[in-house]
């Protein structure tokens, strides 16, 4: 079950799937999401369009995840996931966190894929405490690998700062 943690830009990644923390509507957005679609292709922006709605501007719900194809980039899938917008540990920011990573890995399961990296999913404008999110992901993932040794996991951060809090989060756990 290794998992490594890294730092570099998730659209230059070659494998099975990359997770995007996208918005709830799955229509682009800014820092990864909007990296991730703008290094897709258009095609990825039809290919979340044609997701149902499950709610008016809804198509994936928080903690939950949805697959498409990679198209342009390097990666053959795209796994979206909504992770929480922190306010303050009160609302099960935890647990949908966890949901995200585990969902994740269950739909690259499901295809019987092997290589999956995750960006800091809720770290950005979403406003999670690196630290907190870092134990949350480390550990929902470090359990949902314990029964495999088939799938390889890179947390990939977008600064030195974040992968060094993500990887003191592994050391500890």
């Amino acid at each position: 079950m290794p998992i490594q943690i890294i730092h570099t830009d998730i659209t230059r990644l070659a494998v099975d799937a990359i997770v995007n923390a996208a918005n709830p509507s799955l229509l682009g957005g800014g820092g990864v999401d909007g990296a991730i679609h703008r290094a897709a292709g258009p095609a990825l922006l039809q290919a979340c369009r044609a997701l149902p709605e499950i709610a008016p501007g809804v198509r994936c719900p928080t903690g939950e995840a949805r697959i498409t194809p990679g198209f342009a980039l390097p990666a053959r899938w795209v796994i979206h996931t909504v992770g929480p917008v922190w306010h303050g540990g009160t609302q099960d920011e935890a647990q949908l966190l966890e949901r995200c990573h585990r969902n994740a890995l269950q739909l690259l399961r499901e295809r019987r894929l092997h290589t999956i990296a995750f960006p800091a999913i809720s770290c950005g404008v979403y406003g999670y405490p690196a630290a907190q999110a870092a134990a949350v992901a480390v550990a929902a993932l470090r359990d949902a690998l314990a029964t495999t040794d088939d799938i390889d996991v890179t947390l990939c951060c977008f600064s030195d700062v974040m992968r060094a809090v993500f990887q003191h989060a592994l050391d500890q756990a």
